[in-house]
């Protein structure tokens, strides 16, 4: 079979995550396939009782899937155990001194489907992916990622590496069987820095975002008289990572799909005066005792505003959250306060 970069960054590529039973993985899927099933038709129905009654959505009533979380979160208990961290090779202790190294925990490993057929969520994919780079730059993986976060300004973001001294490290904490904070275990995360081994600031995150955005809107404002500066990024390149993928999904926002490396919710209304879904873009991040998010909110910009050069870019909402503690849901509430920023900017 033949996995090109482009299904490896959509994780399409049939290369297994932490869990090595593709029986349990398939289990996992149809189990989160038919619980969606189940709330699919209570939400079906509620759209229909509202076209009849006429009943228009507003601030007050709140959408189905929005009221669900908050009756979960209310009723989780804390030292809730995600079953994605009892897998043993979070908790891998070996520094490796090279991302090549590091493909031998998986390289011999048998393909769970055939690549394009089904998605996959893979931090290993990012791996394979990160060693592409390596190769293709001539360069150690993590001195390339290094020198691109200097270029965008990010001076806050490094490696995780567990020897270094770095300023203003937190600790992370998990909570215990007994529903106790701890401190969280030791970990090496030299086998996967494409997939989880930098630690950053929120302020660098929202640089990142910015950048994002800008090389998003770019090349779509006009009459700048040459005073725009270029994207760091193609405005085709983001609007191409940011555009979703068939066969893909994503666990953390029902109405997404996956891109290439975010998670993307496509504009969309079906019926007036009743729900709109915003175009976004987002990703979690899940660590052994550390969870954080990033959501990109652009502005809808107007035909005045994209011709005439009043404005500049990047226009939008970023927020990033960084949370010292493992398994916090945050896309929802990172969503949340987009909007009312987005609210808030609107009605001045």
């Amino acid at each position: 079979v033949a996995i090109t970069t482009r299904l490896l960054v959509s994780h399409l590529s049939g290369i297994r995550h932490y869990e090595k039973d593709i029986t349990k993985v398939k289990e996992e899927k149809e189990k989160a396939n038919r619980a969606f099933k189940l709330t699919k038709p209570d939400q079906d129905k509620e759209q229909k009782e509202k076209e009849g009654k006429g009943v228009e959505k507003t601030d007050s009533v709140k959408p189905r899937k929005e009221h669900e979380d908050e009756i979960k979160s209310r009723n989780s208990k804390p030292g809730r155990r995600d079953k994605e961290f009892e897998q043993e090779e979070y908790y891998l202790k070996e520094k490796f001194e090279s991302v090549i190294e590091s493909l031998k925990i998986f390289k011999n490993d048998p393909l769970f489907f055939k690549p394009g057929d089904q998605f996959l969520y893979s931090t290993y994919g990012f791996t394979l992916l990160s060693a592409v780079v390596e190769r293709v730059s001539g360069q150690k993986f993590t001195d390339y990622m290094l020198k691109m976060f200097h270029d965008l300004d990010m001076l806050s973001t490094v490696l995780d590496d567990n020897e270094a001294m770095i300023y203003n490290r937190a600790r992370c904490y998990v909570y215990n069987k007994k529903g106790r904070l701890v401190n969280a275990p030791y970990v090496d995360n030299s086998y996967k820095w494409a997939g989880g081994g930098f630690l950053s600031s929120v302020g660098d995150l929202l640089k990142f975002g910015n950048a994002l955005l800008y090389s998003y809107q770019a090349g779509q404002f006009k009459n700048t008289n040459g005073k725009l500066l270029p994207g760091y990024l193609k405005t085709d390149t983001v609007a191409m990572m940011w555009t979703p993928v068939p066969k893909t999904e994503v666990s953390w926002d029902r109405d997404g799909k996956y891109a290439m490396a975010w998670a993307v919710v496509e504009k969309k209304q079906q019926y007036g005066c009743c729900r709109q879904q915003r175009h976004y873009a987002s990703h979690t991040g899940g660590a052994v005792g550390a969870s954080s998010v990033l959501l990109i909110l652009p502005e809808e910009l107007d035909s005045e505003a994209i011709d005439t050069g009043l404005v500049a870019p990047p226009r939008g909402v970023i927020v990033s959250i960084i949370c010292n503690m493992q398994s916090v849901s945050l896309n929802s509430t990172a969503l949340k306060i987009a909007r009312e920023f987005d609210k808030e900017k609107w009605a001045q």
